[in-house]
């Protein structure tokens, strides 16, 4: 942009009195003179570069500062908004407001058109009922009367009958079609039958791989309510964040349906001695590519080459909503003489035989996902300093709502998830005339697992309320009723936006998502429509006059008069007001400030880690640095960002004084990873670890 590297504080610039009275302020050490010129802005072609005015309110002045290199001669145009104004009448005009220049000086929003998409549909239920599948009574009485279900969906009807004939199979459905009670289903029905009774001590007949904590607890709730008429079947779950000591207790009295995240059961093949594979008939790796995508495949090995080496004979499934290329690790490894089952409307066999499955031949760069038919998806381009005035206007118009939403907000590392948790929390007021924290959860990988645990049910019961979290949330989980799902970053990839926006409109219901943009990312809508996801704009107007609606961001003017209109000016000043609170809350102790810096240099570090194919639409020298930090409550954009803050490692130094930093680590500091989950908590080398699970958040060694 033409005026990176400019900042501008208006409330250090020259001020016009109210009686309209000119004060010039002479700089220090500078011979020339501040001169004031009402001077109109020319109109730009084309070839020029973009002008830096907001489209949506584009009648409205703005500030201008052309920067030359003599910096005592600087040209200055103020709009008259802020002053006092005697009308004709006598009664003063609209209050001065200390402004945080949100509308100036922004980059264009771009135009964008909506290319018709027919998007990929599934039919996710069926006519038949469990009763047709031959499966045990008791087992289809459990279904009826603890799940309260009675019709079969579309991949539970394709796959249960080709899992209980005993084939290997990859399942590829929507995000909340049903696929745990898919392979849960005949899973159960075929250790019930096992003659003689499974013992406890028999050990694992099932394992149950998964990517994250929350998945492996809410497959094993799924799995114990199946299991409630067979008490002798006994489940188990491992995963990071327990104690060690406390998972080899229930392993040495016997653990018949294992649920694991990969780590934490090669920890355990490792170190228990009691641990054995010996009975194993079943292996399910749910949310497959994610489990690769985490940096599991050396784990996976491992398991595999255990349970080889311990068991002759077992049946393999591979479940996911999204298929690439790394599943042909596990598909060729794992799978003998597989079953593909995929429930698409374009699909004229959907169960097919095949060694490797259709989706991995064609690899990502040509799938197309499947969707749910009631999920209505937008997008909002907003300039940076605007994203967190948005984000807050959207919540703010979606809380005044007859029906308060229940709302996932996904942001891109765990440090930004606790910062904008702390901040929105604390300075919106959603219920009654204070901010209520616990209208607001966190979920991230840097919690503690008695934490993210007690989120994790706190917001599966709560009908109304606001989660802000990483991905460690955007994989398998089914928060029952989320009515919206909001990206404030937009996802590396379409499977992991796939994955997010499946939190909501599961099984059937109604749901919406909103992706949060800025001009330079308008690009990324046609990416995409190239994988048939259609999503619809929502204009930045409509979402910031949801702060009319807002008492606490009233302006006092003269007289007692009140202004309620939706007129832009109004509007602008609501937003000012509430981007002022924000950098009010931010700026009022050293403590926040530096956490705000630190928040946005996570941010800059995420921006970084964008794959290759999408750098000409996310690239760190797109971002203007004074505009992002806005939306981190800070008035000016750092300088020297990595030098203000505290807590970075000692570094060494020459003789001569200069530290020692070689290129490679400093590429390697810039590109290290929160984008993806920020699941993964980093331990000084050398340092113990403050409890058992600090190495790996997804389940690992800790």
């Amino acid at each position: 942009m033409g005026d990176q590297g400019l900042i501008l504080n208006i409330t250090e610039a020259p001020i016009l009195s109210p009686r309209g009275a000119k004060h010039f302020t002479k700089p220090e050490k500078s011979k020339g003179k501040w001169k004031f010129k009402g001077q109109k802005r020319k109109a730009q072609d084309a070839s020029e570069r973009p002008s830096f005015k907001c489209s949506a309110f584009s009648s409205y002045p703005v500030i201008e500062v052309n920067d030359t290199k003599n910096k005592s001669n600087k040209k200055i145009k103020r709009d008259s908004s802020p002053k006092r104004e005697k009308k004709e009448d006598g009664t003063k005009g609209r209050v001065a407001i200390k402004t945080s220049s949100l509308f100036k000086n922004n980059p264009e929003v771009p135009e964008i058109e909506n290319p018709i998409v027919k998007q990929l549909q599934e039919k996710v239920f069926s006519s038949d009922s469990f009763s047709e599948l031959g499966l045990h009574p008791h087992l289809v009485a459990t279904i009826t009367s603890v799940l309260n279900i009675t019709q079969m969906t579309s991949v539970q009807k394709m796959t249960i009958p080709v899992l209980l004939s005993g084939r290997d199979a990859m399942v590829r459905s929507q995000t909340g079609s049903g696929k745990t009670l898919a392979y849960g289903i005949p899973l159960v029905h075929s250790l019930q039958s096992v003659t003689p009774k499974i013992q406890r001590n028999d050990g694992p007949y099932a394992l149950v791989l998964v990517p994250t904590r929350e998945l492996a607890l809410q497959s094993f709730a799924t799995i114990q309510k199946l299991l409630k008429p067979y008490s002798w079947i006994v489940p188990g779950v491992l995963m990071g964040g327990e104690k060690r000591k406390s998972e080899k207790a229930r392993i040495r009295k016997g653990i018949n349906i294992l649920i694991s995240t990969p780590g934490r059961l090669v920890d355990h093949i490792n170190s228990t001695k009691s641990i054995h594979f010996t009975c194993v008939q079943w292996l399910i790796v749910d949310e497959a590519d994610r489990v690769l995508d985490l940096g599991f495949q050396k784990d996976i090995t491992t398991i595999l080459n255990t349970l080889n080496a311990q068991s002759q004979q077992r049946q393999n499934v591979l479940l996911s909503a999204t298929l690439n290329q790394g599943v042909t690790f596990l598909a060729e490894i794992c799978l003998q003489n597989p079953v593909n089952v995929t429930v698409t409307e374009d699909s004229n066999t959907n169960i097919k035989q095949a060694a490797k499955p259709k989706a991995l031949q064609d690899g990502d760069d040509n799938t197309s996902f499947a969707l749910p038919e009631k999920l209505c998806q937008h997008f909002v381009v907003v300039p940076s300093k605007l994203k967190l005035v948005i984000l807050s206007a959207f919540i703010l118009g979606k809380w005044k709502c007859d029906k308060k939403p229940k709302m996932i907000i996904f942001f891109p590392s765990c440090d930004l998830v606790e910062f904008y948790h702390k901040l929105i929390s604390s300075v919106l007021p959603l219920e009654g005339s204070r901010p209520d924290p616990g209208i607001f959860l966190q979920l991230h990988g840097n919690m503690e697992q008695e934490e993210r645990t007690e989120v994790f049910q706190k917001f599966t019961e709560v009908k109304a309320g606001v989660l802000l979290c990483t991905d460690v949330a955007a994989r398998g989980l089914d928060l029952p009723q989320v009515t919206w799902i909001v990206q404030y970053n937009a996802p590396a990839t379409a499977a992991e936006y796939i994955h997010r926006v499946g939190r909501t409109a599961r099984i059937g219901a109604q749901g919406n998502s909103l992706l949060i943009l800025i001009p330079s990312e308008a690009e990324y809508v046609q990416a995409l429509v190239e994988y048939k996801i259609s999503v619809t704009e929502m204009k930045m107007k409509e979402v910031l006059s949801n702060l009319i609606l807002e008492d606490f961001l009233k302006i006092k003017r003269a007289g007692g008069k009140k202004a309620e209109s939706l007129d832009p000016q109004t509007i602008q000043e609501r937003a000012t007001v509430l981007q002022t609170k924000f950098e009010d809350y931010i700026h009022a102790r050293p403590e926040t400030l530096l956490w705000a810096k630190k928040a946005l240099q996570s941010y800059i570090r995420s921006y970084a880690t964008y794959p290759k194919n999408l750098k000409h639409i996310f690239h760190v020298r797109s971002l203007h640095l004074g505009h992002v930090a806005k939306s981190f409550g800070l008035r000016d954009a750092p300088h020297k960002l990595g030098k203000q803050l505290a807590g970075s490692p000692k570094k060494q130094k020459r003789a001569d004084g200069h530290n020692v930093v070689g290129k490679k680590q400093r590429f390697l500091d810039l590109l290290r990873s929160e984008y993806s989950s920020g699941m993964t908590t980093k331990t000084r080398k050398g340092k113990k670890p403050k409890n058992e699970d600090e190495e790996r958040d997804t389940g690992g060694p800790k």
